[in-house]
């Protein structure tokens, strides 16, 4: 359960961060060979130099956990958390692990809407025992664009190596690089010398009201593969699954025998598919044999547009979490979220 504030520092304006954990909050674990979250919010803080400079600081902790152990439950408890921070007139700064960053900072971006003050998520792909840490850089950044008016309304954004990203289009790209943050077709601003530069604005969807105290619905995520038979499927609903996301070969394909599987299994519940390329939008009208868009989505399955497999997930998740029916499901994707 998330704690009551633990420090408030500086000034004028409020920023409230927000840690969960993750290598930015993690330490050298004694008489083990790596390092596990240890620091909390208001450790956090003192760790960077200058930042009451920058805002009159609040900080929360919310959890302690490595990315890899958080759930979208925790999500969703965490946005109701930001928006009575921004309803207090807060700008909110997450701290948390990079390797489920992306999706955390998407599933807040459907559940909160654009928020009318800004929401930064961040982390660190070095913990701070290590050379050339960068955690607090990025938390220094994160809390710059989280007290900059510019920021406010652009949606739920990543902040990484001094580059701003909407959460809509950010990946993952490396798995231990320092520039591991990468969207397409790039950041929508940046920071230099201490100024954020905001360029673009992302369009923003329709926000998804998650109804209070209800369970997210198991939905799996499979990805396609040279002479995949697609048997897999045939056991996902039966397990309790509400739904599924393929992660289709090239702009949106399957093999034969795993497209009959896929087409019989989204008789029962929805069906998703993406690319399992990582960029770039599936297709809807340019390949017509079995297994190919055309054929998906004649079939029943429904094309996730622009959106990855794991935010796909996301989506689908909370579209069947807050009673969206397949039409309507249908109708989010193909407005890009």
């Amino acid at each position: 359960m998330p704690s009551s504030a633990e420090q408030a520092v500086g000034g004028p304006v409020p920023v409230t961060v927000i840690s969960i954990g993750g290598t930015i909050a993690m330490t050298p674990v004694e008489d083990g060979a790596g390092v596990a979250p240890s620091l909390g919010a208001a450790e956090l803080l003192k760790e960077v130099q200058g930042l009451d400079r920058i805002a009159r600081l609040n900080a929360v902790g919310f959890r302690r956990l490595p990315g890899a152990h958080l759930g979208l439950a925790d999500v969703i408890e965490l946005a109701a958390r930001i928006e009575r921070e921004v309803e207090d007139g807060s700008g909110v700064v997450v701290t948390q692990g990079t390797d489920t960053l992306e999706e955390v900072a998407y599933a807040l971006d459907l559940m909160l809407g654009p928020p009318r003050l800004p929401v930064v998520v961040t982390g660190a792909m070095r913990n701070p025992s290590a050379l050339g840490a960068d955690g607090s850089a990025n938390l220094a950044a994160a809390v710059r664009v989280a007290a900059s008016p510019e920021a406010a309304a652009a949606g739920v954004l990543v902040v990484m190596d001094d580059e701003i990203h909407s959460a809509r289009l950010v990946q993952k790209s490396h798995s231990s690089g320092l520039g591991a943050f990468r969207s397409f077709p790039g950041p929508i601003g940046w920071l230099s010398e201490e100024r954020v530069r905001i360029v673009l604005r992302p369009v923003t969807g329709e926000r998804i009201v998650v109804p209070p105290d209800r369970v997210p619905p198991p939905v799996a995520l499979v990805t396609a593969s040279l002479g995949d038979d697609g048997r897999l499927l045939d056991h996902l609903a039966d397990a309790g699954h509400a739904g599924v996301v393929i992660e289709a070969l090239g702009g949106g394909h399957l093999p034969a025998a795993m497209a009959h599987r896929a087409a019989t299994l989204a008789e029962r519940i929805p069906v998703v598919f993406s690319t399992r390329v990582g960029c770039g939008e599936v297709l809807r009208r340019t390949y017509d044999f079995p297994g190919s868009e055309v054929d998906l989505i004649r079939r029943g399955l429904i094309p996730s547009g622009a959106l990855d497999g794991p935010k796909a997930r996301v989506l689908l998740t909370l579209a069947l979490l807050a009673g969206l029916d397949r039409e309507e499901i249908g109708r989010r994707f193909d407005a890009g979220g």
